[in-house]
C-alpha cells in the first residue's frame, strides 16, 4: 500500500516544478533575444520585453534559492539555484560594461561588441545551470516518493551500497 505524501516530498515536487518553469522562461528568453535581434525597431525597443523579462529571472531564482533553503534541499542544489541569480547579475554587469564602451553616438565599438558577445555565452551558462537545477531537483523528488513507497520514511539518508539489496549485475 502506498502511503499518503509527506510534507517534504510535496514541497520537493513543488520546488522541481518551480526549476523546470525557471529552466523554460530561461529558453523563452533566448527566444525573446533572437527575435529582438531582428526586429526592425529602434535598438531600446526590440529588446525591452527580453530585458523585462531578465529581471523576472532574476527575482526568479533568487526566490527559488530561497524556497530550496526552506525545502532543505541538498547544499549544492542550493548553491547551483543561488548561481543561476548570480549569472543573471553577471549579464547585466556584461550588458553595462559592453555599452559603456560604445561611442557618445550609440553605435558599439569593437571592443563593446566583444564584451557584449559574453553576454550570449553566460546566457548558455546559465540555461546549462538551471537545467541541471531542474534535473536534480527532479531526480530528489523522485527518490524521495521511493523511499516513501518503501517505507522508509522522509528521514531516511540513502547512500552508496549500503542503500538497498543487492542486485546482481546484468
Amino acid at each position: 500500500m502506498i502511503q499518503p505524501t509527506s510534507k517534504g516530498h510535496t514541497l520537493r515536487k513543488v520546488f522541481a516544478g518551480l526549476a523546470a518553469l525557471l529552466a523554460l522562461v530561461i529558453v523563452v528568453q533566448f527566444f525573446l533575444a533572437a527575435s529582438g535581434a531582428f526586429d526592425t525597431a529602434p535598438k531600446d525597443e526590440s529588446f525591452q520585453i527580453h530585458r523585462s523579462l531578465g529581471y523576472v529571472i532574476l527575482l526568479f531564482a533568487a526566490v527559488l534559492t530561497i524556497v530550496a533553503a526552506l525545502t532543505r534541499m541538498p547544499g549544492r542544489l542550493i548553491g547551483m539555484t543561488g548561481l543561476v541569480a548570480g549569472l543573471v547579475v553577471v549579464q547585466v554587469l556584461i550588458r553595462e560594461f559592453a555599452t559603456a564602451l560604445g561611442d557618445t553616438g550609440g553605435t558599439s565599438t569593437t571592443a563593446g561588441q566583444l564584451i557584449f558577445g559574453l553576454h550570449a555565452v553566460n546566457g548558455l551558462i546559465i540555461l546549462a545551470v538551471a537545467g541541471r537545477v531542474a534535473q536534480r531537483a527532479r531526480a530528489l523528488s523522485r527518490s524521495a516518493l521511493a523511499h516513501r513507497r518503501a517505507g522508509t520514511g522522509d528521514d531516511a539518508r540513502v547512500s552508496g551500497q549500503a542503500a538497498g539489496p543487492a542486485q546482481p549485475a546484468s
